[in-house]
């Protein structure tokens, strides 16, 4: 951070090609995801919203994930934890809290999915579907088309360790692998397939299965930030150079139940949740922040107040906001209907 004479200090974020201004910007999504997050358990409990499926543990590597793509031409096809890549990729908090509220103003899908279910043709965000790993083939198709019409584009999707034993992600992987098509998979292994633990769905490694399919698979702690951002931008260096796919299993743990209808302590104790919380990414890399200089306390409580501000703000406008009108079920079913463009 500091120049003398000419040797100036250099640091892990800004060797990887990161500025200060992008690091701390990454925090800061992480945090605003984290918030966002931990808002929505309570105003389930509080009989607000009906339903949250939660992220919390898993923002570190979406959001390092997202910095490392082109955020302005690919594509991307996020899975239903995703709060902090599709926030980093531009989303706002106001559009997830009326996605949550399921209001007619959401830009999802006006209020007819369940929350999670992002889409956005503005920031390429390819819509969800509740079957599990659907999106894999969708975004090998996508790269198809890239690759067909020679754009420097890749397209990227994630998924859960329990997502990838689905027919869907080996077909993906096999016609990708085929092709070479640019595709980014990325694993989100979060320890458990709703109530399976890891142990007893994968015989092996998720990253180990892209041999089979002949391109490369990376297994990265998914709470180092930099480590991810590193493995992500140089998957997309090689599919824009042709190379083909990578896929990345980033190792996490999923600290919430796996929604608001989970009791997870029915199936892991309370001690193995503390015990990963230590292992939480978001304070190491707050502490990798002061550690370089260019964060401190003062900073953080000021971010934190002003994340607060911007959570409570749009809770209180998801809220208010009007629900669709009941004919409004009928808008998006055929071609010429009356709904056809809104939403």
């Amino acid at each position: 951070m500091t120049q003398s004479g000419s040797t100036k200090q250099t640091f892990q974020h800004t060797e990887l090609g990161l500025s200060h201004e992008q690091a701390i910007e990454m925090y800061a999504t992480m945090q605003l995801a984290r918030k966002f997050d931990e808002r929505n358990l309570l105003l389930q409990r509080a009989g607000k919203i009906n339903f949250h499926v939660s992220g919390v543990g898993q923002e570190v590597a979406q959001v390092a994930a997202a910095f490392a793509l082109d955020r302005e031409n690919d594509y991307f096809l996020p899975y239903y934890r995703d709060y902090g890549f599709v926030l980093a990729v531009g989303m706002t908090v106001k559009e997830l809290m009326l996605s949550v509220f399921a209001k007619a103003e959401d830009p999802n899908s006006g209020g007819r999915q369940m929350p999670g279910h992002f889409g956005s043709k503005r920031l390429r965000i390819v819509t969800g579907s509740s079957p599990v790993t659907t999106q894999v083939p969708h975004a090998v198709g996508i790269a198809l088309s890239a690759k067909m019409k020679k754009k420097p584009i890749v397209s990227f999707v994630t998924f859960g360790e329990g997502s990838s034993n689905q027919g869907d992600f080996h077909e993906g992987c096999n016609f990708a692998g085929v092709h070479k098509l640019p595709v980014i998979l990325m694993c989100e292994n979060n320890q458990y397939a709703i109530s399976v633990p890891v142990h007893k769905q994968l015989g092996g490694r998720v990253s180990d299965r892209a041999i089979g399919y002949g391109f490369p698979g990376i297994r990265v702690d998914g709470n180092d930030a930099l480590e991810v951002y590193r493995i992500v931008k140089e998957a997309r260096e090689r599919a824009i150079a042709g190379e083909g796919p990578t896929l990345i299993e980033a190792m996490m743990y999923r600290l919430s139940p796996h929604s608001t209808s989970d009791n997870d302590l029915a199936y892991r104790t309370k001690e193995e949740v503390d015990e990963n919380r230590e292992k939480d990414g978001i304070p190491k890399f707050k502490q990798y922040l002061i550690e370089c200089g260019i964060w401190d306390e003062e900073r953080d409580t000021e971010l934190l107040a002003a994340i607060r501000k911007q959570v409570d703000e749009a809770t209180e406008y998801g809220d208010k906001a009007p629900f669709p009108v009941p004919e409004s079920v009928l808008h998006h079913v055929y071609a010429d209907d009356a709904g056809q463009g809104e939403g």
